[in-house]
């Protein structure tokens, strides 16, 4: 079995990569619930959904979230009534979001909820939620404290950050299976997904850092850092932002404490000492660093990037 951490077009451009080098139904994909929020009285997953579209196929492409094709007539009905129109659903994007919040308002988990949506979806992968408590991120700004949607969407992420805070995290506990998809995985892959918002909040659950400190896998992850950039998002500002530096070096060192392999693109190949020494400094076993492609424009690509770390964590498809 591989479990991947995931959160963002990023992980999900990766995911579509993965799945055509393994069987779905061996792959277990924890998603960030971050990014969460309470909508029209409706429950939004962005990052589940995003994995749930660009698996099943029918994810676009071009903007990386939503349904291609979708259309949006619904929202824009919507603000006749005074509702908010700057988080865009399509109306097709809107029925998964109905579908979820009927499940939950039922009494279904978020766990249960999403799982019945990837069989809708005709997805063999197993999908979790990292908690199936609400755990919404909020960003620190000189405006004050912003829900994390508002900051990205509705004010395009332009705020300077001071701050990022996991709502209500310390009382979540893991979603059920969570721990043990960790536990009892072949391969650990941490996807190229922002460090501080998608994959920050997983590893804030309880226990899961643990996890995987203690994992017999070997854990790798691909840098969404390149050449000083985020390949997609806010990822580099908001490292600079918290007195970090944004580059592929950055990510070993956050994720310093249970990484084996860093998965870093060919114009950062230069930082590869830099990245090898980090666990010498500390007196342990070298860490390894794999160099490739890792910008996902293609299928190919994506395909051989997920060939490259399957490779560098010994596993063979």
């Amino acid at each position: 079995m591989i479990t991947v951490l995931a959160g963002g077009v990023g992980a999900a451009r990766f995911l579509q990569g993965l799945v055509k080098e393994v069987p779905p139904q061996d792959l277990t994909i924890i998603v960030n619930t971050g990014d969460d929020l309470e909508l029209f009285g409706l429950h939004i997953s962005p990052d589940i959904d995003i994995v749930l579209y660009h698996l099943a196929g029918l994810a676009d492409e071009a903007r990386g979230w939503g349904i291609a094709g979708d259309t949006f007539q619904t929202v824009e009905a919507l603000a006749r009534f005074g509702y908010p129109t700057w988080f865009r659903l399509g109306d097709r994007d809107l029925a998964t979001c109905i579908h979820r919040s009927n499940l939950l308002s039922e009494g279904s988990t978020l766990s249960e909820a999403t799982a019945h949506l990837a069989r809708a979806f005709d997805i063999q992968a197993r999908i979790l939620p990292m908690s199936n408590e609400y755990v919404p991120t909020k960003v620190e700004t000189e405006d004050g404290l912003i829900d994390f949607q508002r900051f990205m969407v509705e004010r395009g992420a332009k705020d300077h950050v001071r701050r990022i805070h996991f709502h209500g995290i310390h009382d979540a506990q893991p979603a059920p299976g969570v721990l043990n998809a960790i536990a009892e995985a072949n391969a650990v892959v941490i996807a190229p997904s922002n460090p501080l918002v998608s994959i920050g909040p997983i590893l804030a659950v309880s226990g899961v850092v643990d996890a995987l400190k203690e994992a017999r896998a070997r854990i790798a992850a691909v840098s969404p850092i390149v050449g000083g950039a985020a390949i997609k998002g806010p990822a580099a500002n908001m490292l600079r932002d918290l007195g970090y530096e944004a580059s592929a070096a950055i990510i070993a060192k956050l994720y310093a404490d249970f990484l084996d392999v860093l998965v870093i693109d060919n114009v950062d190949a230069a930082l590869a000492p830099e990245i090898r020494a980090l666990r010498l400094l500390a007196g342990r076993q070298g860490l390894d660093v794999v160099i490739t492609d890792t910008i996902m424009k293609t299928v190919e690509v994506k395909v051989a990037l997920a060939r490259t770390v399957l490779a560098a964590l010994d596993i063979r498809p």
